[in-house]
């Protein structure tokens, strides 16, 4: 039997606050580009939370799982 796991959770301070960075609008996902220049940031904050978004993008999506 497969272990679940437990979903990311994000602090209600911190949600959308890279996508205010981006500048994308709610409901959009944040361009592939912008994440990359984002990860190239001065600030390292701003670094982090778009390196944790780019990794995030590859993770699977509950719905997506192939059956056998």
């Amino acid at each position: 039997m497969a272990r679940r796991r437990k979903p990311i959770k994000i602090k209600k301070a911190n949600r959308g606050k890279l996508r205010k960075a981006a500048g994308a609008k709610k409901g959009k996902p944040i361009p592939a580009s912008k994440l990359r220049a984002m990860k190239k940031s001065k600030n390292p904050k701003t670094r982090k939370r778009a390196t944790f978004a780019l990794n995030a993008r590859k993770w699977r999506k509950t719905g997506r799982r192939k059956r056998r």
